[in-house]
Formats: C-alpha cells, sequence, structure tokens
C-alpha cells in the first residue's frame, strides 16, 4: 500500500509512488540536491519536510530539494471575498466516480481577473491533453476550477527576489533559494481543493509568465488525491511541469535522469515500472519489466533496450530509451510509460460511464446512453445476458427496442465493453480495461 501521511506530517504529493517503489534502495537513495543525505536517514524531528522536484529550465533535467512543511490549517479556510471558492465545471465527460478528476486552483489572481484564470486552465489543460497517452484519452477526465480570490494579482519574487504579493495560496519564487521553485501553502491548496466535488489530481496555476514549478513528493494528500503541482499560468512550456508530475503519481513512475556524484547503483532490484538492474538480455531471459516492449520503435525517439542511467545513478541502472519525458521535459513518454499512464487513468476511470438511470433502473422507452473512455471501444448490448447483436457499436439504446419484453417481469439491459489498445501489452493490465454497465428495466 502507498504511504497516506496527513498535512500535518509532511504535505502532499503528485509524485506518490508504489510502495515497493517507495521501500526501495532507488527510492531512498533519492537525492535532496546533489550531494544531500539519504531520506532514509532523516530522524523523526524531519518528518515535517516536504521533498520537492522543480525544473531550472523548460529542456532541461528536474532536480530535488527538500523544504519545510506547511503548517496544517486549524479548520478550513472560509471565503475572502465573493466567488472565493467557487467551482466551475471545465471539461465533463462524465459522473463523478467515472472519471479522473482534475483539479486546478488558481493564485495571484484578484476577483476581476477569475476570468483570466479560467482561461489560462483552458490553454493548460489543452497542452496537457495533446500529450499521448492523455490525447486518447481525453474522454477519461473531468477538470475543475476552482476560484482562489488573492487580495493582489502575482506571485511573490516575480519579477525578482524580493517583491511580495499577498495571496490566497502564498505561492512564491526562489523557494529554497532556488529562482524557478515555484512553492505553495500545501494546507491552503487542500483546502480549496476539498471545494470540488472530486479530486485525483490537483494542479496550482500562479498568476505568472515567469518559468517555474514544483511537484510535491513522497506523501498523499488526506483527501486522497495524489497530489499537487504547481506552474506558472503565463509561461508557454510550464504545462510540462505537471505532464511530467503526473507521470509520478499516476503512471507510478520513476525518474530517468542521473546525478553523475551518485556514482553506481548497487542495491535491489528497484520496483518502479521504469528503471531496473536488468539489461535488455536479461529482462527478455527473465520476462521482467518490460521486456514486452524491448525491440519496438518508441514515440520518444529510438529503440525501446535497456540504456544506463536512471534513478538518479549514472551507473547500474537501466532506462527503457534513451530520453523521455521522464528524463527532460518537452520529450515523449515511452512505450513502457505510456502502459504506465493508461493503467493509472483506469485506476480512476471507468471503460463505459452513463448519466441514464441515475438509480440502476429505466423503463422500456427510456433513451439510455452511454459514454466509451475511447471512440475505439466496441459496445455491446445485452438483453438478459443474451447478446442483441444487431445493436452493437451503438452508444444509445431503448430498452424497448433492444427487445425487452412488455410482459411486466424483470428484465436487465447491459452494457459492456474492452478498451482493446495496443498500447498496452501486459495481460494482467488487460483484465481491468473492462467494463460493464446493467439497468434494471421497470414497466
Amino acid at each position: 500500500m502507498r504511504r497516506r501521511i496527513p498535512l500535518a506530517a509532511g504535505g502532499v504529493a503528485l509524485a506518490a509512488a508504489l510502495a515497493a517503489t517507495l521501500t526501495s534502495p532507488a527510492a531512498a537513495a533519492r537525492p535532496d540536491g546533489p550531494g544531500s543525505p539519504d531520506r532514509s536517514t532523516r530522524t523523526a524531528s524531519s518528518e515535517r519536510t516536504q521533498d520537492v522536484e522543480y525544473f531550472t529550465g523548460p529542456d532541461g533535467h528536474p532536480r530535488h530539494t527538500t523544504i519545510p512543511a506547511s503548517r496544517p490549517l486549524p479548520r478550513p479556510l472560509a471565503p475572502t471575498a465573493k466567488g472565493d471558492g467557487a467551482v466551475t465545471p471545465v471539461v465533463t465527460n462524465g459522473p463523478v466516480g467515472s472519471k479522473l478528476d482534475v483539479v486546478f486552483i488558481g493564485d495571484g489572481y484578484t476577483a476581476d481577473q477569475q476570468d483570466a484564470f479560467h482561461a489560462a486552465v483552458r490553454t493548460k489543460w489543452a497542452k496537457m491533453s495533446a500529450v499521448e497517452p492523455y490525447a486518447s484519452y481525453a474522454k477519461a477526465f473531468n477538470v475543475w476550477a476552482v476560484d482562489a480570490v488573492s487580495r493582489e494579482s502575482g506571485v511573490t519574487n516575480d519579477p525578482a527576489k524580493g517583491v511580495t504579493k499577498d495571496t490566497a495560496l502564498r505561492s512564491y519564487f526562489f523557494c529554497d533559494d532556488v529562482e524557478r521553485l515555484l512553492c505553495v501553502d500545501t494546507a491552503r491548496v487542500e483546502s480549496y481543493a476539498a471545494k470540488a466535488p472530486a479530486a485525483d489530481l490537483v494542479v496550482v496555476l500562479s498568476n505568472s509568465a515567469k518559468y517555474g514549478g514544483a511537484g510535491y513528493n513522497d506523501v498523499v494528500s488526506q483527501a486522497g488525491y495524489d497530489g499537487i503541482a504547481t506552474a506558472s499560468s503565463d509561461h508557454p512550456k510550464s504545462d510540462q511541469v505537471a505532464v511530467h508530475e503526473t507521470g509520478h503519481s499516476l503512471g507510478k513512475l520513476a525518474d530517468e535522469y542521473q546525478y553523475d556524484e551518485y556514482g553506481t547503483y548497487t542495491g535491489a532490484e528497484p520496483g518502479d515500472i521504469n528503471i531496473s538492474t536488468l539489461d535488455a538480455g536479461q529482462q527478455s531471459a527473465q520476462r521482467k519489466k518490460w521486456y514486452r516492449w524491448i525491440g519496438r520503435t518508441s514515440p520518444d525517439g529510438g529503440t525501446v533496450g535497456s540504456y544506463e542511467g536512471g534513478g538518479y545513478y549514472p551507473k547500474g541502472l537501466y532506462r527503457p530509451t534513451e530520453n523521455s519525458i521522464m528524463r527532460t521535459l518537452g520529450r515523449e513518454f515511452n512505450l513502457p510509460g505510456r502502459e504506465a499512464m493508461i493503467a493509472g487513468f483506469y485506476r480512476h476511470a471507468s471503460v463505459l460511464s452513463s448519466d441514464s438511470g441515475p438509480n440502476g433502473t429505466v423503463s422500456r422507452r427510456e433513451r439510455v446512453v452511454v459514454r466509451p473512455v475511447v471512440p475505439t471501444v466496441t459496445v455491446r448490448w445485452y438483453v438478459d445476458g443474451l447478446e442483441a447483436v444487431a445493436a452493437r457499436g451503438r452508444t444509445e439504446i431503448v430498452p424497448r427496442a433492444l427487445g425487452v419484453p412488455g410482459d411486466g417481469r424483470p428484465h436487465t439491459v447491459t452494457a459492456r465493453a474492452v478498451d482493446r489498445t495496443d498500447a498496452v501489452l501486459d495481460p494482467e493490465l488487460r483484465k481491468r480495461l473492462a467494463g460493464t454497465l446493467t439497468w434494471r428495466v421497470t414497466r
């Protein structure tokens, strides 16, 4: 199981990882910065810190550092102005619970600037959802905007160090004296995120054109979402920060970059999906890690194999491809990474969703509509367990026309679908790429 640590003990994270990842030697050795001590050596008193990942430039490798954790709030924040805390649906693809819900919260926007915040959300989400596999699975997401009304416009330490702004989430550059590290008060973020109908991922857009962002790592929020990414609202490439961070939270992917001073990895096999002590030949022989993808051309460039350097170590660990988004911003997810991201989507979203018959019942004359998560999914319809072959592929039906008899007896209508994407090779994961919805038909 993943660790769940309340904000009082350390904040939130967008880069939460599987338990195996958290306990593996590679994960334990994640640097707080080159040359810093391992996280495993910290004392109990240091639990009030947060590990954050930041990016020195739009095309650079990320870095890590440790900052003080935000203080917990004694109570949820009360509205500070008219409209503060208002929630706006930006993208609606289905009921909450059947979709992956992304929550954007603005900071440094005054009451008169909330329309600008909403426009920034649409722009950032358009860029994020253009990246594969987001693009293929656009229907898997709902997107919400939560208004956080600030007293002043802008971000502290922008455009220069020493500039102070009074903002709702207290975002600021030069966090830990790193110019591009854009930190926030995570306790305040959680209070605003809780106003949305659901939150699986949270992105803070700070009102700035200065490049910057952060991913809060290693812990999960009390509310249950996978964490927080921050990004400047008006920089054209800051969306890549959020995409990279979702590689951690949704894909459970490790970083594929390295610090030269870390030398050679000599620990056990990491639990992470995309780093391994095994080279391509060993993986194929042992049928482990990304062996199913070896030899295939990857969308991030080159061929899937084993490339030394990853998980912060230049030697002793291999990554699947030369350069993916988990190594350098602006790249694509590699093939193993895409498969892992799709697995993450399906932890939250369903193959089929529907608003029809909210109580699980429909009449014989009522129209039933389903929404496949991807357009390539073929929907099959069944009446009392027998397929109505003539309706195969339809996304809406009427039970009477489907063949449900009007004899007064109980009957059921069922929709079934399977996502047969070629981006998934793992047979165990394929079992999860199926969905069924059933309604009881009333008179």
